[in-house]
């Protein structure tokens, strides 16, 4: 079912569309403010403390802003990191289960390396919610019904929609041990990236 929200969306990609191929310097400058805006927004979310302009300074420049978290500098450069990846993943027409653990796996890996694109083994508790992830024995037949329901998923649903499911599902299985919100954002942009 397409609805106006989704029709509209499909006139301005239509929009977007009349203007490609882009010329490579525009579509390699288009890319970068996605990566800068993706990183900061992303890790604003879950209480980074960089600003956009610090999270661009970071990432390009390599600078560490003062009195800023550690923690804060590398999610910003493992975001940078996975952001790459989805380029090259959007190239499938597919999403597999070890495409997930690798998109967390570079977020995450200057963080806590153990733990980087491994599913959790320890239950966890998200504040602010009542809401209760799976058990982590859970986990594994969560993901593999998952990934075997997405095919599916992609051929009922608007590329949107599809985008907003799997992100759903993804934090709603909560795999991680932390960077689930993340893994999810950078998921869901995987999905619009691959249908166009």
């Amino acid at each position: 079912m397409t609805t106006p929200v989704l029709k509209m969306i499909d006139a301005l990609k239509a929009k977007i569309d009349a203007h490609r191929p882009l010329d490579p310097h525009m579509l390699n400058q288009v890319r970068e403010y996605f990566r800068i805006g993706m990183a900061y927004s992303s890790n604003a979310l879950e209480g980074n403390s960089l600003t956009e302009t610090e999270t661009k300074i970071v990432i390009e420049e390599g600078m560490t802003i003062g009195g800023k978290p550690i923690r804060d500098h590398l999610e910003a450069l493992g975001h940078s990191e996975a952001y790459d990846l989805l380029f090259k993943m959007a190239k499938n027409r597919e999403i597999t289960e070890a495409d997930i653990k690798e998109l967390h796996k570079l977020f995450y890996y200057r963080i806590d390396s153990k733990q980087a694109g491994k599913y959790r083994k320890r239950r966890v508790i998200i504040t602010g919610t009542n809401f209760i992830p799976p058990m982590p024995e859970m986990i594994p037949a969560l993901m593999g019904a998952f990934i075997a329901g997405l095919p599916e998923i992609r051929l009922k649903s608007h590329p949107v929609e599809f985008a907003a499911i799997i992100h759903k599902e993804l934090v709603t299985i909560h795999p991680f041990i932390d960077g689930n919100g993340r893994a999810a954002r950078l998921l869901m942009n995987l999905g619009l990236l691959q249908a166009g």
